[in-house]
């Protein structure tokens, strides 16, 4: 059990059946009144956040995710299959439950996968991972001093934008999280 008095970011709780992620709080003590907890809050499995005002002495039960280094193998149709390195027993994961920067994401690249009480609700992916340029307009030396990009489509299919002397075949770090080329690898 965690009281609201005790939120910190990151923790984890259940509450009317939801999973709920402290985001944000402040500990709130007005001059007439009693104290509160100002907290904005995340669903771990919908994504939405909420914000919401506790009394300090609410208990809630704990939430434990379980965060699982797990390899990506290959895709069926709709399913993804993850292979766990200690068994070596693959799990299905429907597409509809990756993250849209799942597409960086090749064979053989370890993700983290997140569950509760045995649920899958998110996969995530490494925050930065190193692919070949497959398809993108040719570069020109000189063109380094414009802050100029073009788009460029790297092997897992996905379109980043690139600077101007990035070539075909050339090796880039992607940023995940954002989906922003980094630098050459």
């Amino acid at each position: 059990m965690v009281s609201a008095g005790d939120f910190r970011n990151g923790v984890t709780f259940e509450e009317d059946g939801n999973v709920l992620q402290v985001v944000e709080f402040q500990h709130v003590k007005p001059g007439k009144g009693a104290a509160f907890v100002r907290t904005k809050t995340k669903n771990v499995i919908t994504g939405a956040v909420v914000e919401k005002s506790y009394n300090p002495t609410a208990k809630f039960p704990t939430a434990y995710i379980e965060r699982k280094e797990m390899e990506y193998s290959y895709s069926d149709g709709d399913l993804y299959y993850f292979m766990d390195p200690e068994s070596y027993e693959l799990m299905p994961i429907n597409g509809s439950d990756l993250p849209d920067n799942f597409k960086f994401v090749k064979e053989n690249m370890i993700c983290r996968i997140m569950s509760y009480k045995g649920k899958v609700f998110g996969v995530e992916p490494p925050n930065f991972v190193e692919l070949t340029v497959t398809q993108t307009d040719p570069g020109f030396k000189g063109n380094t001093a414009t802050n100029t990009t073009k788009p460029a489509t790297l092997e897992t299919g996905a379109e980043v934008r690139v600077p101007l002397f990035i070539d075909e075949g050339e090796v880039i770090r992607v940023d995940t999280r954002t989906g922003e080329y980094m630098d050459r690898a």
